[in-house]
């Protein structure tokens, strides 16, 4: 089974590129990625913060992103593509709608960027090792204006808000006492 999520963030994170991409040129665009990677990272560490978790996602796979498309106005392939391609592109079979939503949230609200990123100390993802989520948690004027379109909360409010309260009961559970140890 496959215990790394690297496959669907990968793909999540190239939806949201692709939904709302940079403006400039080729350091916009590999910025604009850097925080879309960042934020969905998080975001798919908190959804399956275990390896068992990352296994069964990974066996059943995460649902796709037709619906995000239907809600974002873009059911159909992009103009001047070929839609039979478009239809058949594999990795879009791996884009999780609950990680977009998330993902979405985090980039578009800093304070709860910055609680999920606190949410991970324990995570099983990040035991022993060192992860940097600067461009995420802290972006200069040059990521933020990469990532115009990706950080705007108007752009993502439909899509941050489908599972927005999901993210905040997770948040509130990794952030609640254990009750054993009182």
């Amino acid at each position: 089974m496959l215990a790394d999520l690297s496959p669907l963030i990968a793909a999540t994170a190239q939806w949201l590129t692709r939904a709302y991409p940079a403006g400039g040129g080729v350091l916009d665009a590999t910025l604009c990625e850097v925080q879309a990677r960042q934020a969905v990272t998080v975001a798919a560490w908190l959804r399956y913060p275990t390896v068992v978790d990352a296994s069964l996602v990974g066996l059943v796979g995460p649902g796709g992103s037709a619906r995000l498309y239907w809600i974002t106005g873009t059911d159909g392939p992009p103009p001047g593509t070929d839609g039979d391609d478009w239809d058949v592109q594999a990795w879009r079979t791996w884009v999780d709608e609950v990680v977009v939503s998330w993902a979405a949230c985090l980039l578009t609200d800093p304070a709860l960027a910055g609680a999920a990123v606190a949410a991970l100390a324990d995570c099983e993802h990040t035991a022993g090792a060192p992860f940097d989520f600067r461009r995420l948690l802290t972006p200069d004027e040059h990521d933020r204006r990469a990532a115009a379109l990706l950080r705007h909360p108007d752009l993502l409010a439909p899509v941050s808000a489908l599972h927005h309260g999901g993210l905040l009961d997770r948040l509130k559970a990794e952030n609640a006492p254990d009750p054993l140890l009182g």
